[in-house]
């Protein structure tokens, strides 16, 4: 096997497991993946993970779209829009490691602070911020899911993951949009996010299981568990 088939190999292995935890918590295909492409085939990052993120999204809206905060949604995208535009403008002129460490050290002390809240305040004013930092963090770096998923850690299962996968489906492309604005998308990440579609496939069929073991009361802890370990990853991404 030569090295490309065995990058892709890699890749497309990580993305079936972060699409196994997506499907079930509503994020987490950039904490799985992101951190293995970026070592495996750093030249296609951010724009393959964007192409797997917008697949991935579409599949949870058509299976779950009637669950979906539209009010949310929108004030999400409010934020995620000019959020874009700085992360696309960030992976040209900004170190990414800095960025990573910034971002991860925020989601994890905001981790802390939620752990034993009953609800975080999820209002226009929370989730356009949250939009924001979801913006420049998930273009730039990949990993943009835990700010939303710490807004809406107190919603139903279903209406997390319908609401995450509308908002990341909208945003991942902006998030193209802006990349190639910004001349950091090339052919060569589209082709390799689309070799990767497949396996992303697999993984969100696989994750029936999962889904229906979190909708059991257990959602809130994984949505928190999973936002700590992604901000720890995106922290050691950063650092290494």
């Amino acid at each position: 096997m030569d090295h490309g088939a065995l990058v892709l190999l890699i890749a497309a292995l990580a993305v079936f497991v972060g699409s196994l935890v997506q499907g079930g918590v509503g994020f987490g295909l950039g904490l799985v993946a992101a951190p293995v492409v970026t070592i495996m085939a750093p030249e296609v990052v951010p724009g393959a993970l964007h192409v797997v993120n917008l697949t991935l999204a579409l599949f949870t809206v058509a299976l779950e779209w009637r669950k979906v905060d539209w009010r949310g949604v929108g004030w999400g995208v409010v934020g995620r829009f000019p959020g874009s535009a700085v992360g696309a403008i960030v992976v040209g002129y900004l170190s990414a490691s800095t960025l990573g460490l910034a971002v991860g050290a925020m989601v994890l002390i905001a981790v802390l602070l939620t752990w034993r809240a009953a609800e975080v305040p999820r209002n226009a004013g929370t989730v356009v911020t949250a939009g924001l930092v979801s913006g420049v963090a998930g273009t730039a770096t990949g990993i943009g899911g835990p700010p939303m998923a710490l807004v809406f850690q107190s919603a139903r299962g279903p209406q997390i993951r319908a609401t995450l996968a509308m908002f990341f489906a909208l945003g991942a492309a902006q998030s193209l949009f802006f990349l190639w604005w910004a001349g950091e998308l090339t052919w060569h990440s589209l082709r390799f996010g689309a070799l990767l579609v497949p396996c992303m496939v697999a993984g969100f069929l696989a994750s029936g299981p999962l889904r229906r073991f979190l909708d059991r009361g257990r959602v809130r802890a994984g949505v928190l568990v999973l936002a700590a370990v992604s901000a720890l990853a995106l922290i050691v991404q950063s650092l290494f």
